[in-house]
This record gives C-alpha cells, structure tokens and sequence, in this order.
C-alpha cells in the first residue's frame, strides 16, 4: 500500500490535458461523493509540501470563493493538505 501522511486527503480530480502537456485541474471530487469546480487557477509551481511530506505541482486554486491548494504529487496522485491528523478529526460532526 501507499505510504500515507496523516495531512494528505487524496481526491479524484477532472482534468484538461493540452497539446503543450499541461495539466488543468477542473474539478475535485471528495470519498463522500462531494464535487467541487475549480474556479480559478492564480499559480502553477514545483513545490514541497513539508506538512504532508511530499512534492510535486502545486496548484494554487479558488473553490467557492476560497482560496486552497491542490498537488499533483510525485507518485502521480492528487491530494489537498488536510488541516488536522486524520486520528484528530471529529467524525460525528
């Protein structure tokens, strides 16, 4: 299995593929069936994510309004950072 980090949440994302190779994220879909549109793109770069402990491209993305970061990592998968460990989240909420 794939070795995870307790910051990384991976998500299926929509992407555009264009003739140059680049890669347009156009919408992320959550475990719970949840879609969400990328409404704007603001920045592509190479970056670590030292919290999750990965690198790779990262997005930096508008999604209802706000803004968020999606990575495209080295080992070809799409996550986001999650904001707490998974053992501290509160799952009855």
């Amino acid at each position: 299995m794939f070795d995870e980090s307790p910051y990384k949440i991976y998500v299926d994302v929509n992407v555009e593929f264009t003739k140059d190779g680049s890669l347009i994220p156009k919408a992320i879909h959550w475990d719970d069936g949840t879609t969400y549109e990328v409404q704007r793109i603001t920045d592509v770069r190479r970056a670590a994510n030292l919290r999750a402990g990965a690198t790779g491209i990262r997005y930096t993305i508008y999604v209802d309004g706000y803004e968020s970061h999606l990575y495209y990592g080295d080992d070809y998968r799409w996550f986001v950072e999650g904001k707490k460990k998974k053992e501290e989240l509160d799952l009855d909420d």
